[in-house]
């Protein structure tokens, strides 16, 4: 058996190039598992399309906050003011002020979502402190809106995460409502970006998070005036209190489920607040009735997992007990030994610097099921070919028991840097090497065989949405075709790296049968040389699919969607 050279020849930067724009970060499997590095909680990443260019999309989105050079730390007094801005929102606003009236949570998930809207990252706000990174979140709002407001604090960080993720995720319905209420379309369509955000906050602190409606009125109303100018105050007060009396009277409106497939997918879509295209592929493969169940999953509230680092000598038990003196509510898993669940307390987690010290990290049960199926043992060596941000490749080296290799491979040079920091953090650094590398150069380029190959694909992250949901947004038809002709050459180049008698473990993060099932059976067809390995034997058996795969589905496990199959190479 051959062993990798520790950098065996990686490809060249022409082929990592190509890569990169063939497969922006946001295609990486958005949410099967995040690393925690030590510093930011990061649970999701660009939300660019596939063929784009992520550095180009990135800096685009983050415009917004370039345009002032004035920044947040530059030595002057800020000036306090009460006073509204009679002019429109200007982004190049050199005058630092800050603002007490104006709510910081609203200003603050104003200027994200327009961030996320125009290509800027989707991230939490959390660090080990729990608001370190609103300091960058304040810094933003300065640049974008010509003013400050006061700092964050913990209830101004949990409202920001909850109001941008629920705008995000009910942005359809919200603008069906929104739409509704202007009685002009080109209203609507032709609204300021500021202004619409704060609508839709407004909106959704009163239909979904039913806040108090004259608070919610009041603070949106002046930060409109405040931020762009006191005729879209005026604006914002007129269609939140006729939405007050339609909610009031119970008489929002909304779309009838009615008419022929197609009609009945629009009206779902906008009830349910999904792209119609998704609507219909899920109606299609599940029945109606099971994608509606699907869509509510989508828009509840997402539970996170904690797995034990038992690399660093932390137990489960050892977990559970610092969770118990933060107070922070648990669930032990009832499918992973090492795993708990949380509903609520990250941020009691993130501060009690959990994280950092590298006793846990975040990680889905789902994607600790992906390594179950791959079954790593002391002594093995085993690849991951598409490792960033390393969720897996850090569990799979905690397998190893400090025998054997994990060669992690990943086109990202800065994701890639991350997961070997925190493999060192998680004390597995003895059996991790990182190599940036294009996959498909590297395969053409090595002779390296393994016991094991994981090929966690790129993918469209259909099954995550619940924790992403702005991928839904950020995914069309096309960027299907484009994925799985991309996991095809990625599964061709993975297959050669496999020894005889080894294993190529093929995962994603995705729910979609075009993704994983068809992909199997047209890689089998391709490659007669590879069997199924049933994955009974590694996984309960809830999760095993008529085929030997493992699924994880998110309506009936209660966790995010996913997908593994094992393939045994017999020559």
């Amino acid at each position: 058996m051959e062993t990798v050279s520790p950098l065996s020849r990686v490809s060249s930067s022409l082929s990592i190039f190509h890569y990169v724009n063939t497969l922006p970060l946001s295609m990486r499997c958005p949410l099967a598992e995040r690393v925690v590095n030590t510093n930011v909680l990061r649970v999701g990443a660009s939300t660019s399309a596939p063929g784009k260019n992520y550095n180009k999309e990135r800096n685009s989105g983050e415009n917004l906050s370039k345009t002032s050079s004035t920044g947040a730390k530059t030595g002057r007094r800020p000036r306090v003011t009460t006073g509204g801005r009679t002019g429109r929102y200007n982004g190049a606003s050199k005058t630092e002020k800050l603002n007490l009236e104006v709510s910081p949570h609203r200003a603050v998930s104003a200027v994200r979502l327009m961030r996320i809207q125009l290509g800027g990252a989707f991230a939490d706000l959390l660090n080990e402190q729990g608001k370190g990174s609103g300091d960058n979140e304040m810094g933003y709002v300065e640049r974008t809106l010509g003013f400050r407001t006061r700092d964050l604090d913990d209830r101004d960080l949990r409202l920001v995460t909850e109001i941008v993720g629920g705008t995000i995720r009910w942005r359809r319905y919200l603008d069906h409502l929104i739409l509704s209420l202007c009685h002009d379309e080109n209203t609507f369509r032709t609204m300021e970006p500021l202004l619409l955000q704060i609508l839709r906050i407004g909106f959704y602190e009163i239909v979904k998070l039913e806040m108090p409606t004259y608070a919610v009125v009041d603070e949106n109303v002046k930060l409109a005036k405040v931020a762009l100018r006191p005729g879209a105050g005026n604006m914002v007060n007129a269609v939140l209190r006729k939405l007050v009396l339609l909610k009031e009277t119970n008489s929002l409106p909304s779309p009838k489920v009615e008419g022929d497939d197609r009609q009945q997918a629009r009206a779902l879509a906008t009830i349910h607040s999904h792209p119609v295209w998704m609507v219909r592929r899920w109606a299609n493969y599940l029945g109606l009735e099971e994608a509606v169940k699907l869509m509510t999953w989508n828009n509840s509230d997402p539970c996170y997992s904690l797995r034990a680092n038992t690399a660093k000598g932390c137990s489960r038990a050892d977990l559970v007990t610092e969770l118990e003196v933060s107070k922070v509510p648990y669930e032990l898993s009832q499918h992973l030994d090492d795993f708990v669940r949380l509903k609520t307390g990250m941020q009691i987690v993130i501060q009690a610097g959990l994280l950092k010290k590298g006793f846990c990290s975040v990680q889905d049960e789902s994607a600790g099921l992906v390594v179950t199926v791959v079954d790593p043992k002391p002594g093995e060596i085993i690849i991951d070919c598409c490792a960033a941000p390393g969720g897996k490749t850090l569990f799979m080296a905690s397998c190893l028991k400090g025998q054997g290799s994990i060669y992690a491979i990943d086109v990202n040079k800065g994701r890639l840097r991350i997961l070997k920091e925190t493999a060192k953090l998680h004390e597995v650094n003895n059996v991790v090497t990182t190599i940036h590398a294009d996959l498909r150069a590297f395969a053409e380029d090595n002779s390296t065989k393994a016991d094991k190959v994981l090929l966690d694909a790129p993918c469209s992250g259909l099954g995550v949405l619940s924790k992403r949901a702005d991928l839904r947004w950020n995914r069309t038809l096309e960027d299907m075709e484009q994925l799985t002709n991309l996991q095809d050459e990625l599964l061709d180049s993975a297959s050669t790296l496999v020894r005889p008698g080894g294993v190529l473990i093929y995962s994603t993060c995705s729910i979609d049968p075009k993704e994983n099932e068809e992909r199997i059976a047209a890689f089998l067809l391709r490659h007669p040389e590879f069997c199924i390995d049933p994955v009974d034997k590694y996984v309960p058996w809830d999760f095993v699919t008529v085929d030997g795969f493992y699924s994880s589905n998110p309506v009936k496990h209660s966790l995010d969607g996913a997908f593994a199959a094992r393939l045994l190479r017999s020559r």
